[in-house]
C-alpha cells in the first residue's frame, strides 16, 4: 500500500485511532463487543490490521475503564500500539481527545476509526488520507444506504465539497432526503485536529461531544472539507448479533470470491466458511459444508470433502480429506496423504502418500510415508497428566482397531494385526500381534441356548 506523500516529496505520517471503548450492551454478552470474531479474529483486530496495511506509521487505541482484555487484544494484534483509557464515555470527541498525548506528537494525517467496524478495506482508508494530500482539512467517509433512517446526512455543495454533518434527528424534510450518510470514519490535518477537537462542545439534547462536529469548525476556520464514498457493506457497524451475522455473511463473501478467483472451487459457496488467514491453492476442490479455522495452508490439487472441519493445519499438495474429518492445530499432511471418513488429526505429521481412511484418532504422532493406517486404529497419547509421541515408519501396516500406547514406535514395513494393543516398540519388517488367541468350542451355541430357554420358561 502506498503510503500519501507531501508536497516536500516526504511521507506524511500517520496516527491512527482506534474508538474501541463501547459497552456493546445490545451484543447482550460478558464479552467485550470489539472482541467478537469475524472469520475468526476480532473485530478490533480486522480494523488494527487494515489500518496498519494501509501504511499508518502509530496506533492509539481507546478502550474504556477496566478494559484490561481490550487493552491486551490491541498490544497483541499490534505490538507497538499505544492503549488510552476514556474514563467517562462522553462521545466521539470526547473519545478520541482521551488519545491527546499522541495527538500531541505532531503527525501529518490523524485517522479516527471504529473497531466496531471491522469491513473497511486499507485503501479506503488511503482515499481518505489522499483527500488530506490534496489540501483538505477534514475527510469523511460516506455511503449510500438503502435506508439511511437514523444516519447523520453529508451535506455537500454543488462541486462535491462537504458542507456540513447533520444528524438525522435534526435534520429539516429537505436534508432527510439526502441519500449520502456518514459513516463516522474520517481523517484530520494533524496540524488542525486537536485545536478543533478541543473547541467541540456539548451543546446538545445528550450532553456529549460529537466527532462530525469537527465538520463545521473546520470550515469556519477556512478549510476544505471533503469526502470519501465507500460501498455500505464495507461500513457496516455491529451492535447487535443480527449484525456481527451480516458482518460475517459480508466477509464470508469476499473470502470465498478470492478462493474461487485464486483458481479454487467450491461446489456450493454459500455453505463454505474460511478464516481472515486460509490460504487456498489452485485447483483445490472444496465440496458443501466444510469449515476453515484459523491457521489452516491447503495446497495446489487439495481435495477437500464434505463436512470436514480443518484448523491450525498445512496441507502439501494433493491431499484428499474427508468427508467428516477433521484436522486440528498442528496437523501437517504431506503430499498426496489421504485422510478419510471420521478420522482425527492432531498435532501430527502424516508423510508423503500415507493413507488414514477411516473412523481413527492420530495425536502427537509421525506417520511415514506410504503408510497405512486401518479403520479404529487409536494413538493413545495421553495418561491423564502428560501427552506421548507415536512414530511410525515408512510402508508401515496397522491393522483394524489396534491401539497403540504411546510413546512407543512402529518401525518401517513393520505390520501390528488387527485388534492389537502394542505398548512396546516393533523393530522394521517385524510383525506384532497382541490380543488373546480366538478359542472355538464346537456345539457351545446350542448348548448354550438351550439351557437359557429352560431358565426362562421357568420364571
Amino acid at each position: 500500500m502506498t503510503t500519501p506523500k507531501d508536497t516536500g516529496g516526504g511521507p506524511r505520517r500517520c496516527l491512527a485511532v482506534v474508538l474501541a471503548a463501547g459497552e456493546g450492551k445490545r451484543m447482550r454478552s460478558g464479552l467485550p463487543k470489539v472482541l467478537h470474531p469475524v472469520a475468526g479474529r476480532s473485530m478490533l483486530a480486522h480494523v488494527l490490521d487494515a489500518v496498519g496495511r494501509a501504511g499508518a506509521d502509530a496506533l492509539a487505541v481507546v478502550v474504556g475503564p477496566g478494559r484490561e482484555d481490550v487493552a491486551a487484544e490491541a498490544r497483541v494484534q499490534a505490538p507497538d500500539a499505544r492503549v488510552f483509557v476514556q474514563a467517562e464515555r462522553l462521545g466521539t470527541a470526547h473519545a478520541v481527545l482521551a488519545a491527546r498525548e499522541a495527538l500531541h506528537q505532531g503527525y501529518d494525517d490523524i485517522l479516527v476509526l471504529f473497531a466496531d467496524t471491522p469491513l473497511v478495506r486499507p485503501e479506503t482508508f488511503s482515499h481518505l488520507r489522499e483527500k488530506l494530500k490534496q489540501g483538505a482539512g477534514v475527510a469523511v467517509l460516506g455511503f449510500a444506504p438503502s435506508d439511511p433512517t437514523g444516519y447523520g446526512r453529508l451535506l455537500t455543495d454543488g462541486d462535491g465539497a462537504l458542507l456540513a454533518i447533520r444528524e438525522h434527528k435534526d435534520a429539516t424534510p429537505r436534508e432527510l432526503a439526502v441519500g449520502l450518510c456518514n459513516a463516522g470514519l474520517m481523517a484530520l490535518d494533524g496540524a488542525r485536529a486537536l485545536d478543533w477537537l478541543e473547541r467541540i462542545d456539548d451543546a446538545n439534547a445528550q450532553r456529549e461531544f460529537y466527532l462530525p462536529d469537527v465538520v463545521a469548525i473546520a470550515r469556519g476556520e477556512g478549510a476544505a472539507c471533503a469526502y470519501v464514498m465507500a460501498p455500505a457493506e464495507e461500513v457496516l457497524g455491529v451492535n447487535d448479533r443480527v449484525q456481527l451475522a451480516a458482518a460475517e455473511a459480508e466477509i464470508q463473501s469476499r473470502l470465498r470470491r478470492a478462493a474461487m478467483l485464486n483458481g479454487a472451487t467450491l461446489v456450493a459457496p454459500e455453505t463454505v466458511f474460511f478464516s481472515y488467514d486460509t490460504v487456498v491453492g489452485s485447483d483445490v476442490l472444496v465440496e458443501p459444508h466444510v469449515v476453515f479455522g484459523p491457521g489452516v495452508s491447503v495446497g495446489d490439487g487439495c481435495v477437500i470433502h464434505a463436512f470436514s472441519h480443518l484448523e491450525g493445519a498445512t496441507l502439501a499438495k494433493n491431499v484428499t480429506i474427508g468427508p467428516y474429518a477433521r484436522l486440528r492445530p498442528g496437523a501437517r499432511l504431506a503430499a498426496k496423504a489421504k485422510i478419510g471418513n471420521f478420522v482425527e488429526i492432531k498435532k501430527a505429521e502424516i508423510g508423503e502418500g500415507a493413507k488414514i481412511n477411516h473412523l481413527t484418532y492420530v495425536g502427537d504422532a509421525s506417520i511415514g510415508p506410504r503408510a497405512n493406517i486401518g479403520a479404529g486404529v487409536i494413538t493413545c497419547n495421553y495418561d491423564g497428566f502428560l501427552k506421548y509421541r507415536t512414530t511410525i515408519g515408512a510402508d508401515a501396516f496397522i491393522g483394524s482397531n489396534s491401539a497403540l500406547v504411546a510413546p512407543v514406535q512402529i518401525g518401517d514395513r513393520a505390520f501390528v494385526g488387527s485388534g492389537s494393543v502394542v505398548t512396546g516398540d516393533v523393530e522394521a519388517d517385524a510383525l506384532a500381534v497382541a490380543r488373546g488367541r480366538l478359542a472355538v468350542i464346537p456345539g457351545w451355541a446350542t448348548a448354550f441356548r438351550k439351557k437359557m430357554a429352560a431358565l426362562k420358561a421357568a420364571k
